[in-house]
Parts: structure tokens; sequence; C-alpha cells
């Protein structure tokens, strides 16, 4: 899009209105929040819903096959991010990607409040995903569209905007949960979908009153030539899977496991050609390929921090649910609750963390020592979770509190790795690729949980101590390894503080 367009798109917007900040703003945080409301609403009881029996109105899946398809359901939604921002640049931007990503959503989590079977299931899951590659990454590309580039209230703004993503998140499993938990999983589903039905209706009734012309360009539109070119491709390949996946079910060659695998393979393989395209590209400068290299390790590091925090809503969700005394102080506790304790923790502590970085100015750890910080918080929080097995074995329920606690240390983590990788990214990506680098960053949480899909599957109350040692002393380790190169990689970095 050219300055001039976007100069439009931003002398059409209201400048006042929310906080201070553009009235956009305030359509923008509410579609966020309460689409974050309904996925984070439905994912703190979605493992449950597949392992528990049908008695009990689950599916009645092994255990473990649902952590597995919980993990993959994970990853596919980052990857659909991709997807959902090259349709937003190329076709009918990022207002369109938006509305339409909602109503994909809304009737993913309709599928999912119908009684139904695993054929309904399946069908709601794939709604979720291709919504939420839509929605997600373009309604915060919008954000950035309602500033002009020398407001400087862009990075407030989009504070603001993270606060209503972890509110909602905040919310949803203690509403949805409890319905869901307590009353009917269906229920809780509903909810979820009245939920994006709200988002959908800010959007619509706000948007052209408080977003003007923002996320109504399209970027880099295609060609009616190759519009023609691009659908025929789409429509061919969309045949084509149909087609294999008709043949290879009833052969037996398509099944969770192998699906499961294949999910996997594509979580490492999408990122390798990434770096390997930037690396060779001849747009990339030979001081732009010393930060493709000084990025490596930092990818790597947000893998496996990703690995075990997005283990929150597996592993430790399954934990929660029978591993952990829920009749505390008087209060019965859903299981579904601990999923509030992440944007709870980061709503509480993303300020002290701001402050404290701002306090050490100069002295502040430098990209890869904040990386480094991050893994070893991600490690303690696993190796605090075995304690309660090495003290009282594994047969006896824990106190929940050892389950905040693993939250809390793993928030600390994210708080050194997450915003601080957002900001890496921005700065060590080649000019010719800043965006498909920031698409990278999301797929470091794709891989993440590609490959949880394959290790949650050593996870037993019998395995516990051994899972999370493992895991944990693996991230400690490898922690300490990029903490003694960090030297090294700033050396990369060429002058990227």
């Amino acid at each position: 899009m050219s300055n001039a367009n976007k100069q439009k798109i931003v002398a059409s917007v209201p400048q006042q209105g929310f906080f201070g900040h553009p009235k956009g703003l305030f359509t923008l945080f509410f579609t966020e929040f309460w689409e974050r409301f309904s996925y984070y609403g439905m994912r703190a009881i979605l493992v449950f819903y597949m392992y528990y029996e049908v008695s009990k109105g689950g599916l009645g899946l092994d255990e473990t096959t649902a952590l597995a398809i919980m993990s993959i359901y994970g990853s596919l939604v980052y990857m659909s991010g991709i997807i959902g921002g090259w349709l937003a640049d190329r076709i009918f931007g990022t207002s369109k990607a938006v509305f339409y990503g909602g109503i994909l959503i809304m009737f993913g989590h309709i599928a999912l409040a119908i009684p139904g079977n695993i054929t309904l299931f399946f069908i709601s899951m794939v709604l979720i995903v291709l919504g939420t590659g839509l929605l997600k990454p373009n309604v915060s590309s919008i954000v950035g569209d309602i500033y002009s580039e020398e407001d400087n209230r862009r990075d407030a703004g989009f504070s603001i905007f993270y606060m209503g993503i972890n509110l909602g998140g905040f919310l949803a499993p203690l509403i949805v949960g409890t319905a869901g938990m307590k009353y009917n999983f269906h229920l809780g589903f509903g909810i979820a979908a009245v939920g994006m039905f709200l988002g959908l209706l800010v959007f619509i009734f706000t948007k052209k009153k408080n977003l003007g012309l923002a996320g109504t360009y399209v970027a880099n539109p295609l060609s009616p030539a190759e519009k023609k070119k691009v659908f025929t491709m789409i429509g061919v390949g969309a045949a084509l899977i149909a087609v294999l996946i008709a043949i290879t079910i009833p052969m037996g060659l398509l099944t969770f496991d192998t699906f499961i695998a294949l999910v996997g393979i594509l979580g490492i393989v999408i990122p390798t050609i990434y770096f390997i395209v930037m690396y060779r590209s001849p747009k990339t400068t030979a001081i732009e390929r010393s930060r493709v290299i000084a990025y490596i390790p930092l990818f790597i590091a947000s893998v496996m921090f990703w690995a075990i925090q997005e283990q929150g809503s597996t592993i430790l969700a399954n934990y929660a649910d029978k591993r952990t005394q829920l009749d505390f102080a008087g209060i019965h506790i859903s299981p579904a609750w601990f999923q509030s304790l992440n944007p709870l923790f980061i709503i509480l502590f993303a300020p002290v963390f701001a402050w404290l970085w701002v306090k050490l100015g100069s002295r502040q750890p430098s990209i890869p020592k904040k990386f480094s910080l991050g893994l070893l918080f991600a490690g303690l929080s696993y190796i605090v979770i075995l304690l309660p097995a090495y003290f009282g074995g594994n047969d006896s329920l824990v106190n929940p509190l050892w389950l905040v606690l693993s939250y809390l240390i793993v928030v600390f983590g994210e708080l050194c790795l997450s915003p601080v990788g957002l900001s890496a990214t921005t700065k060590l990506a080649p000019a010719a690729f800043s965006a498909q680098t920031m698409s990278l960053w999301f797929l470091s949480n794709a891989a993440a949980q590609a490959i949880n899909a394959q290790i949650v599957k050593f996870y037993t109350p019998e395995t516990e101590m051994l899972y999370f040692g493992v895991i944990g002393g693996m991230a400690i380790l490898f922690g300490v390894l990029l903490f003694a190169l960090s030297p090294k990689i700033e050396g990369y970095m060429k002058g990227v503080k």
C-alpha cells in the first residue's frame, strides 16, 4: 500500500475517543476481546470433552489421542495465519478477512454446541482453524493501520489492545468452563458461539464510523489473470485433497497417527524452508544474512519455550482434572478454571516487566539473554510440578497451589521471551521479508505444538516425574547454553540491540 493511501486511511479515522486513542481501537479491542473469549472458552473445555466418557457428555476418545489432537489443533491454528495473511494482502483486505474469520469461528462453535458425533467435531475444528487464521493476524494489522507512522500513541494502543486479548482469555474459562464442566459441554460451546457473535456485532455496527477506510485497502492485489490462476489452483488443490482423503481413509492409510505425524513434519519443514529462502535470496544483504543466522537459535529457543507453555492446555489441563485436589478451602474448583491463570498473570505482571526493562535501561539483558531467561523459567515450571509426585507419590491428589505456581513461573518466562521475540523479529528480519518473518515467528508456536502432539504420548501417571523432569531439564540446559552463547549470537546480530 502506498504512503498516500495509508495517510488517507489514517486521516479518515477519528483520532480521539477511546482512552485518548482513535475510536477504531474501541472496535478492534472488543472484537478481539470477544474472539479470544470464544476461543479460550472453547479451549478450556475441549480436551475434557474429547476424553470424557459418552455417559458424561464427552466423545469418549482415548486420553493420549485427545491430548495429541489438542496440540495438532493449536499447531494448525498458527499455521493457518499464513493463509489468512496472504488472502488479506492479495484478495479482500484485512477488514473483510476479520469479518469472514469471525463468521467461520462462530459456525465452528455452533457445530460444537450441537450434540453430535466425531464428524461434527472435526467439521467444527476445520471451521475454527480457518476462521482464526483469517481473523487473528488481520485484526492486529488493522490496529497498526489506525495510527500514522509518526503517531507516538501506537505502542500504547497495542498495549491496550493486548489487554483486551488477555481479559477475554481470563474471563472465558471461568464462564464457559463453569457452564461446560458443571452443566453441559454443549452449553459451554454455545456460550463461546454467542461470544463470537457479540464480537461480530461490535465489528459490523461500529467499523464504518470508527475505522473509516482502515483495513479496506488490498495491499498487493492480484491481477485478473493472477486471480483466475490462483482460484483454479485452489479448486484443483481442494479437489485433490478431497480425493486423497476419500481414498486413504478407507484404506487405513490416513489415521489419527499418520495425520499427527504429517502435521509434525510440516511444523519443522515449513520454518526450515523459510530460513533457507531468506538466507539464499539475492534480496538479502550480507548484514541481513548474518542476522538470519542469529535468529535461528532464538527461533529454536522459542519452539522449546512454547512446547512447554502450550502444554498448559493439554498436559497440565489433564493434570488439573486427574491429579489435583479440586475441593480446596471450601470451594469446588473446576479444572477448566486453571486456564484463566495465564492471562491473569500476564495482566498483573506485564506492567512490572515493562517497568523493569525501562528501569534497567542500557543494563537490561540482551535479546539472547532474555530468551535464555525465558527458557530457564519454562524449565523451572516443569521441575516445580514434578515435586508433588516426588514427595507424595503419583497416586495422591496434589494441592492446587503447586499448579498455580507452575503457571506463574512459566508466565515469567513468557514475559521475558514473547514480547522480546516480536520486537527481535522486526529488527532482525531482512527488509524484503519483513512480513514473512513475522509469520515465521508465529510458526515457532505451530512447530512447538506439532512436536507436542508427538511427545504427549509419553505422559502417563507412571511416567509423570520422568516426563516433567526430562522436558524441564532440557529447557534449563538449553537456556544455560543459550546464555553462554549470547555474546556470539549478539555478534551475528550486527548492531541490533
